[in-house]
């Protein structure tokens, strides 16, 4: 079985002291694909040095994450831009919106977005949205900028059934991780109502490890365990999940 993680942060400190150790196992396990999203400008150096230790496993993505949107957003919008032909990345992300944390930015959030939704449809390369608490200000966004060439995937979903339904019939993906298998994660009724065509695997790590290593450091040796719970609830094998995510991940991405 080959697994992607497609959303691991993988250059963060937490990884500082076992970086190369935590490569090797993930592809132990099967897991021969890690893309990385970034965050700010401040990410893109260590981002990019990951990318070079392992360059036929780690892949890169540009652009600048909701809750890095502040005053001077404008200014880090402009270091993601000139960065997009720098390198072969993968897609720009991770960009959104957040509510979760700070409603101040809001506003910049919205614009930020909005343009780096543009930047995908001008480079022809897929988003990875972060929609926390945001679920419906994300697609009235996406709408207003045009479904026209946008394709990629709500990473680390957190809405309901019918909120991926939505999402799904936009031509997004929906990214799942580690809170699939949370006991009241409430993403059960998402990934049936969805089904796994419609799936890629992640982890984000470091944050949100499945059961049985929730509370602690995520990592991306952790996918077939995500696997595992959505061939249980799609009532099929593992086998069939990690082909068919694999195929969405390889598609979306153009790996």
């Amino acid at each position: 079985m080959k697994f992607i993680d497609t959303h691991t942060h993988l250059y963060l400190e937490e990884f500082d002291a076992d970086r190369a150790e935590t490569v090797a196992n993930a592809i132990e396990q099967g897991v021969e694909t890690l893309l990385l999203p970034n965050i700010d400008s401040g990410s893109i150096k260590p981002m990019l040095e990951m990318y070079r230790s392992f360059p036929t496993i780690c892949k890169p993505m540009i652009g600048l994450h909701p809750t890095s949107v502040g005053e001077n957003y404008k200014q880090e919008l402009e270091i993601i831009e000139k960065n997009i032909l720098l390198e072969k990345y993968v897609a720009i992300g991770e960009i959104g919106i957040d509510l979760y944390w700070d409603k101040t930015f809001l506003k910049e959030q919205i614009d930020a977005f909005s343009q780096q939704l543009m930047w995908a449809k001008k480079h022809n390369l897929p988003v990875v949205i972060h929609s926390r608490n945001s679920h419906k200000e994300s697609v009235e966004t996406i709408r207003e900028i045009g479904l026209d060439n946008l394709r990629g995937v709500f990473h680390c979903f957190g809405g309901d059934a019918n909120d991926a339904l939505e999402v799904v019939k936009m031509g997004f993906l929906v990214g799942i991780g580690g809170v699939v298998t949370f006991k009241n994660g409430g993403l059960g009724s998402v990934v049936e109502a969805i089904g796994v065509e419609n799936i890629l695997l992640e982890t984000d790590s470091p944050y949100l490890a499945p059961v049985p290593y929730r509370g602690k450091r995520n990592q991306s040796s952790y996918i077939p365990i995500i696997a595992k719970k959505i061939a249980d609830i799609c009532n099929v094998s593992i086998e069939k999940v990690a082909e068919i995510t694999t195929k969405n991940a390889i598609k979306l991405f153009d790996l």
